[in-house]
């Protein structure tokens, strides 16, 4: 069982000591004894506050950069002192930086990816073009393949480099902040994507985010890096049961919230406020409540309480025996300024 499992192993780090060598004598550890494993078909993600080391360790197990000690492999292969052909036909990269080469279409930037198994003439076998089409059938752009780059949209772009990745045939994929400068909707499809592509091709995904809330959802594992710390690695719900997110990015602006998954702000207590409602409704007018300053709770406090009618969808400010019905949050907000400030 245990030969079975190391040999599903794409990605091995061992006893990986990242850092910089700041003169021939000196060093700067940032992190040492990192010992880490992707298996073939998962997604993980690399997630930590700036300043933890995700980039130093990504650009350590690319082999862009060199270990201060030990050493990463990829599928057995050590990748420190391969030369660059070697390494790109063991990892694949897909950057952070926007695309700017508007003179090339699509298939074109897509073809680079077999650039490692080409002659030094570059010419395309047979089985490169299909190679490349099947890149561009999983990213969904088989029909953008004419396309100039610069016509197409930020979202569009990164599934085009992730094609390019694919195209490649690297048994790992790394991906440095795939997500962002994209939009919301397009910041989901990329997640989406990566998540299948995972699944359906067998090959290992590694990208470092930000995005904690889409990674906990997408992501089958994730790497916890925080300051001079061990690399925390669990599924997601056990490192947000066990605590795990909630101290690695521990900030007085805010808290962490292990129901939703959601950072929630702190705001300055203005006053307590009874709130009679829950569900979508109640959600949505505490979290505004909260907002304004209002510490919400569902126990009888002070003279002032906000009902919800679900049923027409209004809301209903009771105080000193009098009542104010209101439409709308936005409502809700002025006339709880306007008759507490009164009082």
């Amino acid at each position: 069982m245990k030969e079975e499992r190391e040999h599903q192993n794409i990605l091995v780090t061992k006893d990986l000591a990242i850092g910089y060598k700041q003169s021939k004598k000196d060093t700067l550890c940032l992190l040492s004894d990192i010992n880490l494993t992707i298996r073939k078909g998962e997604m993980v993600c690399l997630l930590g506050p700036n300043g933890a080391g995700k980039s130093t360790l990504m650009r350590t197990i690319a082999g862009i950069q060199s270990p201060l000690d030990g050493c990463t492999l990829v599928e057995g292969i050590p990748i420190r002192d391969r030369n660059f052909k070697e390494i790109a036909q063991l990892l694949s990269i897909v950057l952070t930086e926007r695309i700017n080469v508007g003179n090339l279409t699509v298939y074109h930037i897509v073809s680079l990816g077999r650039h490692p198994y080409t002659s030094w003439m570059g010419k395309l076998s047979d089985a490169d073009n299909e190679k490349i089409k099947w890149a561009l059938e999983q990213v969904g752009l088989l029909h953008y393949a004419n396309h100039y780059i610069n016509q197409l949209s930020d979202g569009e772009r990164q599934r085009v480099m992730i094609a390019k990745a694919l195209a490649q045939d690297t048994p790992l994929i790394m991906l440095d902040e795939p997500t962002a400068h994209l939009d919301l909707p397009n910041r989901v499809e990329i997640m989406r994507l990566l998540h299948r592509l995972a699944r359906e091709t067998n090959k290992a995904i590694l990208m470092s985010t930000h995005e904690l809330d889409l990674a906990l959802q997408a992501a089958d594992l994730i790497w916890l890096m925080a300051r001079n710390q061990p690399v925390k690695v669990g599924a997601p719900e056990d490192l947000v049961l066990n605590g795990s997110i909630e101290d690695t990015f521990q900030n007085k602006s805010f808290n962490f919230d292990r129901k939703t998954g959601n950072f929630i702000m702190n705001y300055q207590k203005k006053q307590t406020i009874q709130l009679l409602g829950n569900d979508v409704m109640g959600f949505w007018t505490q979290r505004a409540l909260s907002r304004e300053g209002y510490q919400v709770t569902c126990e009888q406090v002070g003279d002032c309480c906000v009902k919800l009618i679900e049923e027409t969808m209004k809301w209903e400010i009771h105080q000193n025996g009098s009542v104010t019905c209101c439409n709308s949050i936005q409502e809700l907000i002025a006339c709880l300024k306007e008759t507490l400030h009164t009082n």
